[in-house]
């Protein structure tokens, strides 16, 4: 373990699961890692969307027990956050320079040194999974294996880069108001959850509602900035020669990127799920969809399945909803087939 000097302790209120969190010395400074069960087990490491940290992005998930049973038993989950993302950060000094996405992969690396961490499972949600996908692709020996949520590989498009703009431009002059938070939830949730004005929003746009109160928005703004700049990483996807597995939903903004990038991987190591009626955060939207793709991913890995029943009763999903490709036993080992997967909400 690195030095104890490097690296701050505080147990996680209101976490049944007995997470800690650790501020990590970097070569770019500190970063927050939450870190969740036995440190003996092989490591998972996460990295969520802009403006959003472990418990906005990934809670939905990990409350989900099914899911929560089958990553906690096979992993031990290292949460890292984008720099004054974490729980309770304070507002980042403006002398402190900016930081690329090179800059943000550069400070995994150095996490996963702090851990003393070989290879790592990756799982990233949007700007996240850029991120990882770029870790991926420097630090290939460090990544058995990519599960990306409504990922990014190519540089913005005019039109997303001014979107981009004018919430950056938002953030720096008037902070986390009205507008910003109306524009991330767009980015983040379909609109069957978002509401109207006969339907009420649901449970957790409200609940990320007022997590976007708790950032401190020069710190978001700092992300949004590196995320605006970022390079194509087109021609280093064929490249990857770990597995991925990639979920959309079909009313996410960044669709048509995540079946852009699904055609650039390597068409034997690679699948893709599409959720219907779901934004960009599967993670938190319908994290059951996620399940059993999940399950058969990780089985790829020689990892055990907890659940030897073929599908939780409160999965919307059925092994009839699946495409068969992913079932057969090609998607076990190295020979995972590309698939388009539409899921049903109806059972």
């Amino acid at each position: 373990m690195a030095d104890s000097s490097d690296s701050v302790s505080v147990d996680m209120e209101g976490v049944p699961i007995g997470g800690k969190e650790h501020h990590v010395k970097t070569c770019h400074g500190y970063v927050s890692v939450a870190v969740f069960g036995d440190q003996d087990k092989p490591a998972l490491i996460t990295y969520p969307d802009l403006a959003l940290n472990h418990v906005s992005c990934f809670q939905g998930l990990l409350f989900c027990p099914e899911a929560c049973s089958l990553l906690l038993h096979n992993f031990c989950i290292y949460h890292i956050s984008p720099p004054g993302h974490e729980l309770g950060a304070e507002t980042i000094s403006n002398d402190y320079p900016m930081l690329s996405v090179e800059d943000l992969v550069d400070q995994i690396a150095d996490v996963l040194n702090f851990f003393r961490l070989g290879a790592v499972m990756c799982m990233g949600v949007t700007a996240g999974a850029y991120i990882l996908t770029l870790f991926a692709m420097k630090y290939r020996q460090h990544v058995l294996g990519l599960i990306l949520v409504s990922p990014l590989c190519k540089a913005p498009s005019w039109t997303e880069w001014l979107y981009n703009k004018v919430i950056s431009n938002l953030l720096y002059f008037y902070g986390m108001c009205g507008v910003v938070k109306e524009l991330l939830l767009k980015r983040y949730f379909s609109k069957e959850v978002r509401g109207s004005a006969q339907v009420p929003e649901s449970d957790i746009v409200q609940a990320c509602r007022r997590s976007l109160d708790e950032r401190q928005s020069s710190n978001i703004w700092r992300f949004l900035e590196a995320i605006n700049g970022r390079p194509d990483i087109t021609d280093g996807l064929r490249k990857l020669q770990c597995r991925s597995l990639i979920f959309v939903g079909d009313s996410s903004p960044f669709h048509a990127e995540a079946l852009y990038m699904t055609s650039k991987l390597d068409r034997r190591y690679s699948a893709l799920v599409e959720v219907q009626a779901c934004g960009s955060m599967v993670t938190e939207e319908q994290p059951h969809a996620m399940l059993m793709p999940l399950e058969y991913f990780l089985m790829g890995y020689g990892l055990y399945r907890p659940s030897q029943s073929s599908v939780s009763p409160r999965s919307p999903l059925s092994p009839s909803c699946i495409a068969p490709e992913l079932l057969s036993p090609e998607s076990m080992g190295l020979k995972l087939k590309p698939i388009k997967t539409r899921i049903s909400l109806e059972v």
